[in-house]
């Protein structure tokens, strides 16, 4: 009989790509989720199943519900959670009941039925600033950012006030949780790791970076960055820009991140070990708008720089894989530039309602942006 992977939170962008990926590995899927309206828009699937995809709507948080999704189950891959580092600050009680009571709540039940393997999405965000390197050679892995004055740099600077530069971060980098999401991923993660073991399961986490690519939900204004671009693009405006749009992120294609979790799955030596899943390559912000503006056919549309920064929000972090690539054999393989266009092609064939505006908004009514 093949193996049933569960899927929590998989209806969703990457949980969609990876049943795909599963079932092409001969497993048989299984989905449970609550069709979130921020995710989802009416509440309805937001494409037709594959019909070799058993699907469950219900809550994270639902232990009948729970209970029920692990029958049979082979292992777990723990995708359910809010997401959104800016409206996290604000839908702070949602956040942490969905993301770390929903993660207890899953454990609780596989106390009494145990799976062989478990495996989070974490994310870059509990790194908080990434690594970086001192004018001296130093490295540094505690920057802060100070409040910022008008014309003073947008960088972490060192004790001389010399800018620090961006290195990439590892995974032995300690945690520096900047935002409650990044709170909330790290208790995910340590819940994982911690439980896993003591009830004969084995526990992975991926700290994910930024995912892209077709089937993003392009109306959701605390989504990846690119889809949030795409979606402002696609109505006629330009993208909007916190900062000066300078700073790093790694972007990395969700048919690669499905690649990772199957990996981290099947691997021997993936239990009890912690991950980053990126591309291996950096742009800054402002160029990713640009890119992206060309491959929709709107280079005219000139990113918007807001000169302002959101709470929470990181300057720099760039991934360091060496660690997936040696240990599991981890090879991104999509191209940015490739990904980009068709990430473009799909967006102008779907429908998005641009709320980017009323998001902004709602961060600077509670002193979010400054």
């Amino acid at each position: 009989m093949k193996k049933i992977v569960l899927i929590t939170g998989g209806a969703g962008f990457i949980g969609t790509h990876l049943s795909n990926a599963l079932l092409m590995c001969n497993y048989r899927v299984r989905v449970l989720d609550s069709l979130i309206e921020q995710v989802h828009g009416d509440g309805t699937r937001p494409r037709p199943p594959d019909p070799r995809v058993e699907f469950i709507q219900a809550d994270i948080r639902d232990a009948e519900a729970v209970a029920g999704a692990l029958d049979d189950v082979d292992s777990v891959v723990h995708l359910a959670a809010e997401v959104g580092v800016g409206q996290s600050m604000y839908a702070v009680e949602r956040y942490v009941s969905v993301n770390d009571c929903g993660t207890a709540a899953l454990f609780q039940q596989l106390i009494d039925r145990p799976v062989r393997r478990v495996v989070v999405a974490s994310s870059m965000s509990i790194y908080g600033e990434g690594l970086y390197r001192a004018a001296d050679g130093r490295i540094v892995q505690d920057a802060v950012r100070k409040a910022r004055r008008a014309g003073e740099p947008w960088d972490p600077v060192d004790e001389q006030g010399h800018p620090l530069v961006p290195v990439p971060t590892p995974e032995w980098k300690t945690p520096s949780l900047a935002s409650v999401y990044a709170l909330t991923k790290h208790v995910q993660e340590r819940l994982t790791l911690t439980l896993s073991p003591v009830y004969g399961m084995e526990g992975v986490a991926l700290r994910l970076w930024n995912v892209y690519g077709p089937g993003q939900a392009l109306s959701n204004p605390y989504t990846g960055v690119l889809a949030i671009f795409a979606s402002r693009l696609h109505n006629g405006r330009p993208p909007m820009i916190f900062e000066d749009g300078e700073q790093r992120r790694d972007f990395v294609h969700v048919e690669d991140v499905a690649e990772a979790f199957v990996l981290a799955l099947e691997h021997p030596r993936a239990p009890g070990n912690v991950y980053n899943v990126g591309s291996g390559q950096n742009w800054s912000v402002r160029e990713v708008a640009e890119i992206l503006a060309r491959a929709m056919g709107k280079p005219h549309l000139e990113p918007e720089i807001i000169a302002q920064a959101r709470t929470g929000d990181i300057r720099h972090c760039i991934a360091d894989i060496g660690k997936i690539r040696r240990e599991l054999g981890f090879a991104p393989r999509r191209d940015f530039a490739e990904g980009v266009a068709e990430l473009a092609a799909w967006v102008t064939e779907q429908q998005a309602t641009d709320r980017v505006t009323e998001a902004r908004r709602e961060l600077e009514a509670r002193g979010l942006v400054a």
